[in-house]
């Protein structure tokens, strides 16, 4: 066996996520693994006739980047159709809507912010301005749980009134019983899916392979992909035909209803996997959005709402979550409100351990008094600093923090609260929910504000993140959740080579900089997925 290495990189700056670590400026690589990390002498010993060396030159190479939270399969359906997060008012909304292409007739758009209807009713009412009643127009809203339909798009899907469902969905209706468009969580959303048209498993495929690769672009080498939606069609034979330019895990969904074969299947689903993903995980919906009225939540909120949790009866959640853990399945579950997150606590208190932590995703507002218990069971903290950020604002005129009032809107994405306490924190984008792009959400970490807009008062400064926790949310946090500690986060002999150069330090650099700065390089287990100008 051949002692030169693969390929070798070299880097002004190299942090290795490890505290005891020596100072390097060269990493070497062989068979996709990391065998050695040092200085030019060692590289020179490294150096075949085969290896490739590669100089980074000023870039800062860090373990390769991991989202926390993405939704890769679902985004792909929500987002088909006309991008709507820059809209900021029901005039922006008509005018972008009568400007949307049509697809079989229909029209569909994606990331409406609820603050474009500014604290009024939501309702198809500007869909109808905008296209008349004859078109079916379906709009995703930004929190992706709830969505507006146009009267055509309703008859479409055959709505007519409301409906009752397992979970706290809801077609909304008036007085009269007539629904005004709005509709509520997922059970009620897929309602619609049989109306909409559809999309070959090869095109979903390699739309895939393109959201992927644009998110390689930004530095991202792996993600926690918290659906499998429509994935036994799209994902087994993937390899065949596409690679995959990220390592990606999947967490299937678990719904309210589920019974005995449901639990045996994401069970059975467990074994699937291929070159760069897996399925290792569930998901469980605790709740819904605060903006939607839908969170579980101890005391209501200003609409007398955000009462009731997604599952009817909270111990059928405990008894599925424990069968699965009993069976290995790393757990995680969306609880945003208080009531949520305390009850998805109690529960992982009880639940067997697995390689992977169970984690809870999003947590927006939790009083202190819960934030030691991600510590006591080694429950991992799944947040994202966008979510803050860019749906809500320092004053409280936001939809979010006039539900919540001002004194649990205070308690907004308490991310340094869990950290000092100890907890795993990590981090991602929830993407499409909110911009994939890492480095932006480094940055609104540790500015609690949006990048770019010095302009804009931080949102809970005392939560803010140093960089070096963010940094940490990224990589080492992030692989102890997945149970890859042993291999991922941190550059190390015996780690994947999967690396992210920064073409500046994203420890030294001011957020805003990092936050636009190009990223060098991304390589996954030794390959380059992305190479940025002046890398050879």
């Amino acid at each position: 066996m051949s002692t030169f290495a693969d390929l070798i990189l070299r880097a002004k700056t190299i942090h290795q996520m490890s505290p005891d670590a020596a100072p390097a400026t060269m990493v070497a690589v062989s068979d996709g693994v990391i065998v050695a990390v040092g200085d030019d002498a060692d590289a020179r010993d490294l150096t075949g006739a085969s290896t490739r060396v590669v100089d980074l030159g000023d870039a800062t190479l860090t373990p390769g980047l991991i989202d926390g939270h993405f939704h890769p399969l679902h985004g792909l359906s929500m987002t088909a159709g006309t991008d709507l997060t820059s809209v900021r008012s029901l005039p922006e909304l008509i005018a972008a809507l009568r400007e949307s292409p049509r697809d079989a007739g229909w029209v569909k758009a994606w990331g409406l912010d609820v603050n474009a209807y500014g604290g009024r009713p939501v309702t198809n009412e500007p869909l109808i301005e905008a296209l008349g009643s004859d078109v079916p127009v379906w709009v995703i809203m930004s929190d992706a749980h709830s969505a507006i339909a146009s009267p055509a798009a309703l008859a479409a899907a055959g709505i007519s009134g409301p409906r009752e469902f397992t979970g706290n969905a809801e077609i909304v209706c008036d007085a009269d019983g007539l629904p005004t468009g709005h509709i509520l969580e997922f059970e009620a959303l897929s309602v619609m899916d049989p109306a909409l048209p559809p999309e070959s498993v090869d095109s979903r495929r390699r739309r895939l392979v393109k959201l992927l690769s644009d998110m390689a672009a930004t530095g991202l080498t792996a993600g926690n992909a918290m659906d499998y939606n429509g994935g036994v069609e799209v994902m087994p034979g993937f390899d065949d035909h596409y690679e995959l330019p990220m390592r990606v895990r999947f967490a299937p969904w678990c719904m309210p209803g589920v019974d005995a074969d449901g639990l045996a299947e994401i069970v059975a689903l467990q074994q699937q996997g291929g070159r760069r993903w897996q399925v290792d995980g569930v998901k469980f919906f605790m709740d819904g959005t605060i903006e939607g009225g839908t969170a579980w939540m101890e005391a209501a909120d200003s609409h007398g709402e955000c009462l009731a949790p997604n599952w009817p009866d909270p111990q059928a959640y405990r008894a599925a979550v424990h069968h699965l853990a009993s069976n290995g399945v790393p757990t995680v579950t969306h609880a945003i409100g208080d009531a949520a997150v305390r009850h998805a606590l109690s529960t992982l208190a009880g639940a067997s351990k697995v390689v992977a932590r169970h984690r809870i995703e999003h947590i927006e507002a939790v009083p202190l008094e819960l934030v030691g218990g991600f510590v006591e069971h080694g429950v991992v903290a799944s947040m994202q600093p966008t979510h803050c950020t860019h749906f809500s604002r320092a004053d409280q005129s936001d939809a979010w923090s006039q539900r919540l009032g001002p004194q649990r809107s205070r308690r907004a994405f308490a991310t340094r609260d869990l950290r000092e306490a100890g907890a795993l924190v990590a981090l991602g984008s929830d993407w499409p929910v909110a911009p994939y792009d890492p480095r932006p959400i480094l940055a609104d970490a540790q500015l609690r504000r949006r990048a770019g807009h010095p302009e804009e008062d931080p949102i809970c400064p005392e939560q803010a993140l140093t960089a070096q926790m963010a940094l940490e949310g990224y990589t080492t946090h992030s692989a102890v959740a997945q149970g890859n500690a042993d291999v991922a986060g941190r550059i190390a002999p015996g780690f994947r080579a999967d690396f992210t150069a920064f073409s500046v330090d994203p420890l030294v650099a001011a957020p805003d900089e990092l936050a636009q700065a190009p990223i060098a390089a991304t390589l996954v287990g030794g390959e380059f997925t992305h190479v940025g100008d002046g890398v050879g």
